[in-house]
């Protein structure tokens, strides 16, 4: 597992490369001949146009529904067995067959 402040640093030098990326291929475009082509998309360009944009001005939210709120009564049950269960060498954990 990559440790906790490489993740980061990771994701900045990406976008930081790709925006460099992009403008290096933008340059290319500049040449003066290629200002007699018509109107063209460029499938580079347009995979790109997302590194060199801001994000938006309002937040995506993600609404959810109100919780419901139940209550478990103190008279129940209580099902943990705190006695030790022997190993068994081909059987499941004593958790699950209990």
């Amino acid at each position: 597992m990559l440790p906790r402040r490489l993740l980061p640093w990771l994701f900045a030098l990406t976008l930081l490369f790709g925006q460099a990326a992009a403008f290096a291929h933008a340059l290319t475009h500049l040449h003066a001949s290629d200002a007699d082509l018509p109107e063209q998309r460029c499938e580079i360009c347009v995979a790109q146009a997302q590194l060199g944009s801001a994000m938006p001005s309002t937040p995506t939210a993600l609404s959810l529904p109100p919780a419901a709120h139940f209550l478990v009564a103190a008279d129940a049950p209580c099902c943990v067995d705190l006695a030790p269960c022997p190993a068994c060498a081909r059987a499941p954990p004593g958790s699950v067959h209990a």
